[in-house]
């Protein structure tokens, strides 16, 4: 949704508008496959003669409007049925890419649905198809990436093998130099963090970084199971840690960031449409935030989107920077890596009177 058909309380210029379009940016919570643009996964569809519930592209593309949230996990795990070919993951990394870099987007890390690609192709074709993906769209749009495998607990809660899955991928794609980390998403509701303990340890012993959806769906006590029992680094969303202000204060003093999504809330109904996003609270009270998109197309809107929500809410220019500064620093980076990135922020900073 466009930012002003939320809650909004203050006037967007176009002047910030235009600061806000040209800044480099970060982002750390976004799909993969959930960002894939309709026209790619049409042309997918058509050349694996998968059949879908429209006939022409203009109607797939309203297929993928939002319009509640069984629709938006129907369409999601569709459009992610019709990768057929090796191919096709190439094109999906490729179109991602070349959408980040037409925003600015410098870096991001991106969670892909390993689950829900288990029984396709081997780890290692995919993970040479999402290679070769990667290296192309670094070559033509200077902007880069790395993939954070993740579980969708509502297929594994009770699988051990589906999560040792996800765990060897994430492994085999950290190895390869194109993976960080494991994550978990998915249905919140029923599927809490502790029946992952095993699986998260396992992948912490090994040196992958662990991240975790929680605090969306499902309430205060999902982001506090992703702490205690996950021990995650940084928390996918996190907004409903609000209704517990102990676990505010453990955010605070632990310093782990939440990755919050303002459209996707909204479309989803986490946050009503006429009220301020509850990422002021979070800010207001020192927790680390960063602002992300999670599945664009599904929600009609981009990561300046994102940040003009916040603007069209009361957040100031050095507000919107410090929030993308955040996700620089909460990036799972290299040292080597992030001076690269914090020199661009810097040159950009130093550009921009005021800031």
């Amino acid at each position: 949704m466009h930012y002003s058909e939320v809650y909004n309380s203050h006037v967007v210029t176009p002047e910030l508008a235009d600061i806000v379009r040209r800044m480099p940016k970060i982002e750390l919570h976004v799909h993969l496959e959930g960002s894939t643009d309709p026209q790619t996964t049409y042309e997918m569809a058509r050349r694996n003669q998968v059949d879908l519930p429209v006939s022409t592209l203009s109607e797939w593309q309203a297929w993928y409007v939002f319009k509640d949230f069984n629709h938006f996990i129907d369409v999601y795990v569709l459009a992610t049925s019709v990768m057929k070919q090796p191919e096709d993951y190439v094109a999906m990394v490729e179109s991602y890419m070349r959408t980040q870099a037409e925003q600015n987007i410098v870096y991001s890390e991106v969670y892909l649905s390993t689950s829900l690609h288990r029984n396709k192709f081997s780890i290692e074709t995919i993970l040479d198809a999402l290679s070769t993906g990667i290296d192309h769209g670094t070559r033509r749009y200077g902007t880069s990436i790395k993939l954070i495998p993740d579980i969708s607990r509502h297929l594994a809660s009770e699988d051990i093998e589906a999560q040792e899955y996800v765990l060897e991928f994430a492994l085999q794609a950290k190895e390869r130099g194109i993976g960080i980390g494991m994550g978990i998403g998915g249905k919140e509701i029923g599927h809490e963090p502790e029946k992952f303990t095993h699986i998260f340890a396992q992948a912490k012993e090994k040196g992958l970084r662990v991240v975790a959806h929680a605090g969306e769906t499902d309430g205060a006590p999902s982001v506090a199971g992703a702490l205690d029992a996950l021990k995650a680094e940084r928390i996918g969303h996190g907004v409903r840690a609000i209704e517990d202000n102990q676990l505010l204060e453990k955010l605070r003093t632990s310093r782990i960031p939440l990755e919050v999504s303002p459209q996707s809330n909204y479309c989803l109904g986490v946050v009503a449409r006429d009220t301020p996003h509850p990422i002021r609270t979070l800010v207001d009270a020192g927790v680390i935030c960063t602002v992300n998109t999670d599945d664009p197309p599904f929600f009609s809107t981009d990561l300046t989107n994102e940040y003009l929500t916040l603007a069209a809410q009361g957040f100031s220019l050095d507000e919107l920077w410090q929030l993308n500064r955040n996700a620089l620093d909460a990036a799972f980076l290299s040292d080597d890596e992030r001076r690269i990135y914090q020199k661009t922020f810097d040159d950009f900073e130093a550009a921009i009177p005021g800031l």
